[in-house]
């Protein structure tokens, strides 16, 4: 019950996150690439669940196993996080896109609009990214089909302490495949809806449609300061399928 039950919506459509920023580097590693996913995944499990920074690092120990790989993937996803949101580009970008839905909603509405800028940039970006490499989003969802989804669920309750249901939660997000929408502003605006009743913020009116194609020329245009090649350098890796 603790588990399964404030999380059973989301089950059944799970919300967005930046999945593709995570992982477009790591196609051939597949556990790695898992724990790229994970943060964003336990967040929509459970909640409640919390990896701890310092039993990652201790797990990713380059012994090339899969629980070392897969707390190496969730280790990267806080190092990514930790950059990102620090680029001078997320800044400007952000507050670029809160004006937008500000003018759009009205200005008794900062909370919402900032909350906006955020999540809307970083699924932007991945836009931005899926336009760039249309040929990986394919892969990118065949790498976490071949998981083995119970060895999966066990890593990742050894890593977190705790059991996690993400034997049940892989073929969902296989299946639902949201990156998919984040093209179509229409069908972005339906995933970020999703994300604010998480949140239990009002969901967004008819016509976000055209601020959201708007930011999407803003995210374009900051797209190489969000993601510097210090950081982010893309080495895309071979076309042959991982294993």
């Amino acid at each position: 019950m603790a588990l399964y039950g404030h999380v059973r919506d989301n089950y059944r459509a799970p919300p967005p996150m930046n999945y593709f920023a995570h992982g477009i580097r790591f196609l051939d590693r597949p556990w790695f690439l898992a724990g790229t996913a994970l943060p964003d995944w336990l967040s929509v499990i459970d909640r409640r669940v919390r990896l701890r920074h310092k039993q990652v690092l201790e797990r990713a120990d380059g012994s090339g196993s899969i629980d070392a790989e897969l707390a190496a993937g969730a280790w990267q996803h806080f190092e990514d996080d930790r950059w990102f949101h620090k680029t001078r580009a997320f800044a400007e970008a952000t507050a670029h896109l809160a004006r937008l839905f500000r003018d759009f909603l009205g200005p008794g509405d900062n909370f919402r609009c900032g909350f906006l800028g955020h999540i809307a940039c970083e699924l932007l970006l991945d836009a931005v990214l899926l336009e760039r490499h249309p040929e990986l989003l394919d892969r990118y969802y065949a790498v976490f089909a071949q998981l083995d989804a119970p060895h999966l669920s066990r890593a990742v309750g050894d890593l977190a302490g705790q059991p996690v249901d993400v034997e049940r939660w892989l073929p969902l997000f296989c299946r639902e495949q949201f990156l998919r929408d984040y093209a179509d502003s229409t069908r972005l605006a339906y995933r970020l809806n999703q994300v604010l009743r998480r949140v239990k913020l009002d969901p967004l009116p008819a016509g976000i449609e055209e601020p959201l194609s708007a930011g999407r020329s803003i995210v374009r245009s900051y797209a190489d300061g969000l993601l510097p090649a210090s950081h982010f350098a893309v080495s895309l890796p071979p076309s042959a399928e991982a294993g």
